[in-house]
């Protein structure tokens, strides 16, 4: 079944460790994959441009189909498998739009923390950082995940209820590419008793960044937030 299966990922991508989540709660860990070079440009590649013209991964395959962008892939296999490894979507209909709700709204993390902050910061000479605009920056990120601290506050440790669902693939990677950069939990101890909990949990321990290995990111991203 997996043996069919094909993915083209990079390390440390959060759209690429999504679907590498799911294909693990799955039990679907010996699917074929090729881990793609950014530096070196491999996402444009002929390769992976015949499979997704837009040149970027992941880009998956099962047999003849293929599904690129990360919440597709996500949501194709737990279509297709819904009642093999953890269930991630529930048939229950108003925890299933709760789910779903909170996979949406991490695109306010995305845009706010990776695009905002995060990017503006890696991208940006020192000397050249506008400090006042960097406050309304910081201010953004500490406002949202303020959100985020209330909804694990209030829920039974996970984003949505007591169990682990498609909520907890979309954000449990925008928590731990946070702590990489230096983001301080112990401002929100709710987000960080969940990222004791979910980063010791099998298919995260399986599928964590292998460069992340290399030492630390850039410590400094998350300044005062």
């Amino acid at each position: 079944m997996a043996s069919n299966m094909f993915l083209y990922w990079g390390s440390g991508s959060i759209p690429c460790w999504k679907p590498m989540l799911v294909l693990e709660e799955k039990g679907l860990s010996g699917y074929k994959n090729k881990r793609i070079s950014f530096s070196d440009k491999e996402h444009k590649s002929e390769e992976i441009t015949k499979l997704n013209p837009r040149g970027q991964v992941p880009t998956f395959k099962d047999g003849d189909v293929v599904v690129n962008e990360s919440n597709a892939i996500c949501f194709y296999l737990e279509n297709k498998f819904p009642d093999k490894g953890t269930k991630l979507l529930t048939d229950d209909k108003a925890e299933f739009g709760r789910i779903v709700q909170r996979c949406a709204e991490t695109a306010n993390v995305h845009n706010t923390v990776n695009v905002n902050l995060a990017q503006y910061r890696l991208r940006t000479p020192k000397e050249k950082l506008d400090e006042e605009l960097l406050q309304t920056k910081y201010e953004a990120v500490r406002e949202e995940l303020k959100l985020w601290e209330g909804y694990l506050a209030a829920s039974g440790g996970y984003v949505v209820g007591s169990n682990f669902t498609m909520a907890d693939v979309y954000f449990f990677p925008f928590v731990a590419f946070g702590v990489r950069l230096g983001l301080d939990l112990s401002k929100y101890p709710a987000t960080a008793a969940y990222y004791d909990k979910v980063k010791d949990r099998p298919s995260v321990k399986a599928t964590w960044p292998p460069h992340w290995a290399d030492g630390p990111g850039d410590t400094s991203i998350f300044g005062p937030v």
